[in-house]
């Protein structure tokens, strides 16, 4: 009686072990790989959807496997979800194991099931539903051993299985079901940025960004957070930076289908949805199950901001019906718009181009800015990207053209001119006044040209470095 009291607490302590490792994990430093997860799906609440999207080979384990992401929007329950399904996977093992093997052979067997499911959930594009497919199988295998002689145990495998496999499908996919993953935690870093910035949550951006993630999309989100703060023209060089590749994404046939997305955040915030909506539709073909909550989200607010009410309804009876979005998306259906609702429409749309434009692969980035600014000078995210990607294209006499300290301010600006200035021999202090360049930046260049390598967050020690290479 003692043994079997015994045994009973080994499994419960065990089991709760294995939880709290697989819970405190994916909680605490692999949090934004399921957040992103969640991103990518799409469940309606809609019996019409449902029926359509959830038929054929693995209906089952698809319709479970997208019911549960959409709770990885959630910081605790999230995880707390995922270690459930990784320690059931190891759980039914072990209670299959013990009615022929000792409890440390079976919970060896346990274990080798908990790494091997733990690991594949750690993969950068897994989906959740071939995990539901390995924990039905297993639970059905389970039930046959309900069943007291062998031959029942068999013949119920068999006609457990045999039924389930239409419902239950495959549980490995090459790309989004692998048979192992390991853990990356750059690209981890770097979709926190992506879920923060689609958030909104610019301080948390850079609160992440301060880790020095020497990956071009993560200095695209941090001088992008950076615009947001109003700070870019001021903690540039603060950051890690890749020339000017770091304002904007380049993308082509061979860009991920995350670099695509993320290619339109700059231009959405910037004001020019043409562009905005063409990264969100190509990143939503592009995803694993062609949805995302994340994308219909964008192209909600891009028509919404453009006037076209048509597929801005469409968009938001979609998020209308889903669980996370739905407060979101009555609150932006025209008629029950409140005050805060139409001060950011007026707000955005104060930013749109006058003109529409047609883009091929080829558009200047630079010509794009100066329509938006030509449309609405007080841009403020277009002026500092302007600036900015002029300086670090090293086209100072761009720079000099178009700034004024009137407009904009910042210490990387006064930098800049007072370069420029130097160049020209206009250094006296009326032209130094005219272009907001106190004594102290003065004071500043002149401990640089003896001191360089204690400047490095400047653009004189970037425009040093630069040229001469």
């Amino acid at each position: 009686m003692k043994l079997r009291i015994q045994e009973r607490y080994f499994g419960k302590v065990a089991a709760l072990i294995a939880f709290a490792l697989a819970y405190g994990f994916f909680q605490f430093g692999y949090q934004y790989h399921l957040m992103r997860r969640e991103q990518m799906n799409l469940f309606l609440y809609d019996w019409e959807y449902i029926r359509e999207t959830y038929r054929g080979m693995g209906w089952l384990s698809h319709f479970l496997g997208d019911f549960v992401e959409q709770f990885l929007y959630f910081p605790v329950l999230g995880p707390v979800l995922i270690a459930l399904i990784i320690l059931g996977i190891a759980a039914i093992p072990y209670l299959i194991s013990r009615r022929w093997l000792g409890k440390w052979a079976s919970l060896g067997i346990a274990f080798v099931f908990y790494v091997w499911a733990f690991m594949r959930e750690t993969g950068n594009l897994y989906i959740t539903q071939y995990s539901i497919a390995v924990l039905s199988y297993l639970a059905l295998v389970f039930m046959a051993f309900l069943f007291k002689k062998r031959w029942q145990q068999a013949a119920a495998a068999a006609l457990l299985l045999g039924a389930g496999v239409y419902a239950i499908g495959n549980p490995y996919h090459k790309y989004y079901g692998e048979l192992w993953g390991t853990p990356e935690f750059t690209n981890e870093k770097v979709i926190a940025l992506d879920v923060q910035a689609s958030r909104e949550n610019w301080d948390k951006v850079l609160k992440i960004a301060k880790k020095r993630i020497l990956v071009n999309e993560a200095v695209y989100m941090t001088n992008l957070a950076l615009a947001m703060k109003g700070q870019l023209g001021n903690e540039l060089f603060d950051y890690p930076q890749n020339y000017a590749n770091g304002l904007f994404l380049w993308v082509d046939g061979e860009s991920s289908q995350f670099s695509v997305g993320l290619a339109g955040e700059v231009w959405y915030h910037m004001g020019n949805m043409t562009l905005a909506e063409q990264s969100a539709i190509v990143a939503l073909q592009q995803s694993a199950k062609h949805t995302g909550t994340k994308y219909i989200k964008r192209l909600a607010e891009i028509t919404l901001i453009t006037e076209e009410y048509g597929a801005a309804m469409k968009y938001l009876n979609m998020l209308n019906r889903t669980l996370v979005y739905r407060k979101w998306a009555r609150s932006m259906v025209p008629e029950n718009q409140g005050p805060e609702e139409k001060k950011w429409l007026a707000d955005r749309r104060a930013d749109l181009p006058k003109e529409d434009m047609i883009y091929d692969s080829n558009f200047y980035f630079r010509d794009v800015m100066l329509q938006l600014l030509e449309a609405n000078p007080d841009n403020m995210i277009a002026r500092q990207y302007l600036l900015v990607y002029d300086l670090l294209n090293l086209y100072v006499e761009d720079f000099f053209n178009n700034y004024s300290a009137k407009l904009i301010k910042g210490s990387v600006y006064e930098q800049a001119a007072l370069i420029w200035l130097t160049v020209q021999n206009r250094t006296g202090d009326e032209e130094l006044t005219k272009y907001g360049i106190s004594r102290q930046t003065v004071q500043r260049i002149e401990q640089f040209y003896r001191f360089p390598d204690k400047y490095k967050n400047t653009y004189w020690y970037y425009y040093l470095y630069t040229t001469a290479d």
